[in-house]
């Protein structure tokens, strides 16, 4: 994750470099509130991911002197073609609507959206795919 922490690190000294420039230049404190939230966010992922990088043991990528062959192996588990998590979408885009429209259909979304999930969440313990 050293590579990663670099990456984000040297995006924070561009957003350093880049929010009193903008704020000179336009004037704008909206613009330069973004860029200054943009500045805090990237550096906080930056501590950590530079963080936990001291206390893993090292990845592959990391390792200078690493082969392609040391990263090969099991990368885990990726779950095949699901339809629930288009359920859950709908399920979600009515409950939005039933905002503006009625709470009426925001109960009939909650509802589903209820059996949509737990189907999402429990679709690997039976049927097919079941472990």
């Amino acid at each position: 994750m050293k590579a990663e922490a670099w990456v984000f690190g040297i995006c924070a000294i561009f957003f350093v470099l880049v929010a009193p420039a903008y704020w000179f230049i336009t004037g704008d404190w909206t613009g330069t509130t973004a860029l200054v939230m943009t500045l805090l966010l990237v550096t906080l992922i930056a501590f950590y991911l530079g963080f936990h990088a001291n206390r893993m043991d090292a990845r592959p990528e990391d390792l200078k002197d690493a082969e392609i062959s040391d990263g090969a192996g099991e990368l885990g588990f990726f779950p095949p073609y699901s339809w629930w998590p288009l359920w859950c979408a709908l399920c979600l885009a009515s409950m939005t609507l039933g905002v503006a429209v009625g709470w009426w259909l925001f109960i009939i979304g909650a509802v589903l959206g209820a059996v949509a999930l737990a189907g999402l969440i429990f679709e690997f313990y039976r049927g097919e795919h079941a472990h």
